[in-house]
């Protein structure tokens, strides 16, 4: 049963790689002799990268004010909720109304409720205003992401095309994790975490002010609804069971994070962990650059089954390497599929959708995935207080394959 659930063959595998193992830039390039294209970039890179720095950095502004990891950490997800909770709602108000509006609103609300929490962080306000400032700057992030895979869709007809503009976006958010906790790094070490936060806000006015100036409201078509369900497009058929991949493989993520983060002290090095964490992401850049140079023979369903199971083969032989140097290296190596596994998530949504509800569902698909990481954060820190490491690592892997025997079984037909 499990042969015929994953593709495993000789013919699957030989298929996957008929192309030449070689990066290409060829593709890239093309896409970015559109100028509407590359406005609309730049201005995204600035406005979201607020997702790269505000995690880390509303967590150690609150542990200074604080002193408590517990607070923060509870402020932290307080955060993460927000977002993942409105982003469907926003999703929805944009597939209706177009993004104007609603970008202009979280331009201004966003940046104000950072503001506001630093503020109560710095002059010792009620502890439950923390909680609510920071859920509510999650919830008014904004929806730059999926205003952007929207317009990419609306404006890329070919399929190849299309990979390749969410193969570049993938990498973009990639390069966002990279730099993020670097510039949180910087200025704690000049400044304070509170100014991480305070700059946070300030790329967050400005990139979607810009973001707003870009073609994307030019050219923004609001799709004709011919039916209405009270869910979306949650009554798509399968669309649902791809959001039960992507919450499974995302709790994979979740694990993976913890888990890097115990072996580091493990090792007695906890600083190494963003250092792993980072290659990690340099890794995922470079598959994301690779998937994105060519097409692939493969259905979208085959290959996001085979990335899933890659990457839960890849993590779950993390839990056998003791050695930091090694287990650096192979976390590199495991790090190149997760970009892939993102870009074909994106090109399933835009598949499985349809055009009346493509941002809601890019909403949907983002709040899978931020819960999914959350819960598995939640599950590693439990195994942590029974296990080690390794165990996080080795559960982490199976999550991941079993995502892949879900996603091949639940998706053969998208």
């Amino acid at each position: 049963m499990l042969q015929r659930s994953i593709p495993t063959s000789r013919e699957t595998i030989a298929a996957l790689f008929a192309q030449p193992a070689v990066i290409s830039l060829a593709r890239y390039a093309t896409l970015l002799e559109r100028p509407e294209l590359r406005r609309t970039i730049v201005a995204s890179v600035i406005g979201r990268l607020p997702i790269g720095i505000l995690g880390l950095a509303i967590l150690l502004a609150t542990q200074a004010a604080s002193g408590s990891f517990g607070r923060a950490g509870a402020v932290a997800a307080c955060y993460l909720a927000g977002l993942a909770a409105m982003a469907p709602v926003l999703g929805r108000i944009i597939d209706r109304n177009g993004p104007a509006r609603t970008l202009f609103i979280c331009a201004f609300l966003f940046p104000s409720t950072l503001v506001t929490l630093v503020a109560a962080l710095r002059f010792g306000a009620p502890s439950w205003t923390a909680f609510v400032l920071a859920g509510l700057a999650g919830a008014s992030f904004p929806p730059i992401t999926v205003s952007l895979r929207t317009f990419l869709r609306q404006r890329l007809l070919d399929e190849a095309q299309l990979a390749t503009a969410y193969s570049l976006e993938s990498v973009l958010i990639e390069i966002i994790f990279i730099v993020g906790p670097m510039l949180v790094a910087l200025f704690v070490a000049y400044l304070s975490a509170s100014a991480a936060v305070l700059f946070a806000a300030a790329s967050g006015l400005a990139g979607t002010l810009l973001f707003l100036r870009s073609p994307v409201l030019a050219h923004w078509r609001i799709e004709k609804r011919t039916a209405s369900s009270l869910i979306g497009p949650l009554s798509v058929r399968g669309f649902v069971p791809l959001l039960a991949v992507i919450l499974a493989y995302s709790g994979a993520f979740g694990l993976l994070e913890i888990g890097v983060t115990a072996f580091a002290a493990e090792a007695g090095m906890p600083a190494l962990a963003g250092l792993i964490l980072g290659l990690m992401s340099v890794g995922s850049a470079v598959g994301g650059l690779a998937y994105g140079s060519r097409s692939w023979r493969l259905k979208l369903p085959q290959q996001f089954a085979l990335m899933l199971l890659l990457m839960g083969l890849g993590i779950a032989a993390l839990s056998l390497i003791g050695n930091a140097i090694v287990f650096v290296v192979l976390g590199i190596a495991a790090g190149v599929v997760m970009a892939p596994a993102l870009i074909i998530q994106s090109m399933l949504v835009a598949k499985i959708a349809p055009q009346h509800y493509a941002t809601e569902a890019f909403t949907w698909s983002t709040s899978c995935l931020l819960t999914g990481v959350g819960l598995g954060l939640a599950v590693g820190g439990l195994l942590l207080e029974r296990a080690d490491s390794a165990a996080v690592f080795s559960t982490a892997g199976a999550v991941s394959m079993g995502a892949a025997v879900l996603a091949y079984a639940s998706l053969r037909r998208a």
